[in-house]
């Protein structure tokens, strides 16, 4: 390749680039009650006119709604979903360090009737944003999230797949999940201490009697918060990053949502 050829590939790449539409983000104000609530939405780039889209609802960890709950709901844009990243703790409600996050996160765990409200109120914006198909709607989320995300399975809201990436498993009353619809994945590291075995066996127990339709893939080698690359893995942690078991995951889900939500 001559220097003049590869100058002028080089700056078509660049024009390309340039003009190359990216995902539509905005930040949605909405409420729960009385209380004001900041979601931040994205769609994909070329949303046909008319086009029916699953939605995809995302729910953030303990530190409260982040760049990295906005950053996954891009990543799901990117693969043609339209997402809506919830907000569960209020607007501007954000952790500054752990032990803020442990009292947040705490309030919504030992509140499960606020926790459902405060999810189906994001279900609900969330279906307002154009070109959603409100018969195809997931809710994922990580760590408190993945809590959250079952909690709306169990609630029976108006979404048809649950996916829990190293989230809590506990149920407030077990029974309540029976005749559960929505299809559910939890995707968990296989050493996490903050997840029991007998919460692990717990909640495989609630599926069977609710005659659930559902799946658990455990992670050799994980333990919590194995999907943030934020998080860092150190030796003896009870938390951090695992890129394997993040990527086998993410694909996991990808698999999942082409069963339940189809192309």
């Amino acid at each position: 390749m001559n220097i003049q050829f590869a100058s002028v590939l080089a700056a078509s790449l660049l024009s390309v680039s340039a003009f190359a539409a990216s995902p539509v983000e905005k930040t949605v104000e909405y409420k729960e009650g009385e209380t004001p609530l900041e979601g931040f939405a994205v769609s994909p780039a070329h949303l046909p006119k008319g086009a029916k889209t699953p939605l995809v609802v995302v729910v953030h960890e303990w530190m409260g709604l982040d760049h990295y709950a906005k950053t996954r709901a891009r990543m799901l844009a990117e693969l043609g979903y339209v997402a809506f990243a919830a907000d569960i703790y209020g607007k501007g409600v954000r952790a500054t360090n752990t032990e803020e996050a442990g009292k947040l996160a705490g309030k919504y765990k030992n509140d499960r009737p606020l926790m459902r409200k405060r999810i189906g109120a994001a279900i609900e914006t969330a279906l307002k944003l154009p070109g959603v198909d409100p018969t195809r709607v997931a809710v994922i989320g990580y760590c408190f999230g993945g809590t959250v995300a079952l909690e709306a399975a169990r609630a029976k809201l108006p979404i048809v797949a649950a996916v829990s990436f190293h989230g809590g498993l506990s149920a407030a009353d077990p029974k309540e999940t029976k005749d559960v619809q929505a299809k559910i994945l939890v995707l968990h590291g296989a050493d996490d201490p903050t997840v029991p075995p007998a919460e692990v066996a717990a909640f495989q127990q609630e599926m069977r009697d609710a005659k659930a339709d559902w799946q658990f893939i455990a992670y050799g080698n994980a333990v919590h918060k194995f999907t943030n690359p934020e998080a860092p893995y150190k030796p003896g942690q009870a938390f951090g990053y695992n890129e394997k078991a993040d990527h086998r995951s993410w694909q996991a889900m990808r698999d999942f949502f082409k069963e339940t939500l189809g192309k």
